[in-house]
């Protein structure tokens, strides 16, 4: 097992970088990495090759988080993080402290991550895309990588990265990789450890909604809002945000060919998120 390098600072990044002059991949994290992780990992290890680089990032962005949400519960688990990268044959990791990437403070300016930022996710969480958009822009200039690979089952977050590359000219290739789920359908999460083990059980109605909800397809968009809502409305034990379907790039209202349901509910005082492809005829 080679372990990684591990980068704290920019200096030391540039330099873990410059042994290699192959392509290179990077999967940003915020850390208590699982099986998902894992599966993006290796999808970034096909995407360079034996030769290639992988790089992991590991960083709780405090950007990100709104007044009231968990950054300070969020779990910080970086020696069995190492591990995890270990095993995976990474070969760079970098978790910078925050003062190593804000250096002077929170940025003064950042990136604005526009109408989609405040749809969905961002309608319950304000400064969320913005706080995720503008690391994610700092870490692709700092590890300059050939590929950035995001799961999909932040499928806003990816949607929103692709954007910001393409209307900024970055040159960076964004790969989206399927969600990782356990064995019962729960997508994989970091916040999943917070749930008890009834909550767990109720959570279970999030990915039950959404495979009804592409099952029913082949009666068009009303359908499958109303196949999944209807799963949802069994199980009392979620709390649900939203419901919604929407384009494969997230415009509002499809009509037929790819499309995305997605959904975000709380199990007790944890909020998740999940979603599925859906083709309508």
């Amino acid at each position: 097992m080679n372990h990684p390098i591990v980068a704290r600072t920019r200096d030391d990044l540039a330099q873990a970088l410059a042994q290699s002059e192959n392509e290179s991949a990077v999967v940003m994290t915020l850390g208590a990495l699982h099986e998902g992780h894992r599966a993006l990992v290796r999808a970034a290890r096909e995407l360079v090759g034996s030769g290639g680089t992988v790089l992991v990032t590991i960083f709780v962005n405090p950007l990100q988080f709104g007044p009231g949400e968990d950054f300070e519960r969020y779990p910080r688990t970086l020696e069995a993080d190492l591990a995890v990268c270990a095993d995976e044959g990474v070969d760079v990791v970098f978790a910078p402290p925050a003062e190593e990437l804000y250096p002077h403070g929170e940025p003064q300016v950042g990136i604005v991550p526009g109408p989609l930022g405040a749809q969905l996710e961002g309608a319950a969480r304000p400064t969320h895309f913005a706080g995720v958009l503008t690391v994610v822009a700092k870490l692709l200039n700092l590890t300059v990588p050939s590929y950035a690979v995001f799961g999909e089952k932040d499928y806003q977050q990816l949607t929103l990265v692709r954007r910001m590359v393409a209307d900024l000219e970055m040159p960076y290739e964004i790969v989206g990789v399927p969600t990782a789920r356990e064995e019962d359908g729960l997508a994989l999460s970091s916040r999943n450890r917070y749930l008890s083990a009834d909550e767990r059980t109720a959570a279970l109605a999030l990915s039950r909604a959404l495979r009804a909800g592409a099952g029913a397809a082949a009666g068009g968009p009303d359908a499958v809002v109303a196949a999944a809502a209807a799963e949802l409305g069994a199980e009392p034990g979620v709390v649900v945000d939203y419901l919604e379907l929407r384009s494969d790039e997230l415009a509002p209202q499809p009509r037929h060919g790819p499309a995305r349901l997605l959904v975000a509910a709380r199990a007790g005082t944890t909020r998740l998120i999940d979603n599925i492809a859906v083709d309508l005829p």
